[in-house]
C-alpha cells in the first residue's frame, strides 16, 4: 500500500511540473509571438526583447518538462 500512495504522490508532482512547463510555453512563448505576429501590442517592444523573453521561457518550459520526467524515475514497483 505505500508503494501506491509513494507512486501516485510522485506522478502528482510530475503533473504539476509539467503543467508548470505547458503553461511557461502558452504564456511565454506563444503569447508574445503571436501579439508580434499579429501587431497587438500598444506600445512596439524591440525585436530583440521578445526574442530574448522568449528564449528565456521556452527554456524553462524545457527545464521543467525534464524535471517532471526526472520524477517518474522515481516510481516504485
Amino acid at each position: 500500500m505505500g508503494n501506491l500512495v509513494h507512486n501516485e504522490r510522485t506522478k502528482l508532482r510530475a503533473n504539476l511540473l509539467n503543467t508548470a512547463a505547458g503553461s511557461c510555453l502558452s504564456l511565454g512563448v506563444l503569447s508574445p509571438l503571436a501579439a508580434s505576429f499579429f501587431n497587438l501590442t500598444a506600445n512596439r517592444v524591440p525585436t530583440h526583447i521578445v526574442i530574448l523573453g522568449v528564449a528565456f521561457w521556452l527554456g524553462m518550459a524545457y527545464f521543467l518538462h525534464q524535471r517532471a520526467q526526472a520524477v517518474l524515475g522515481g516510481l516504485r514497483e
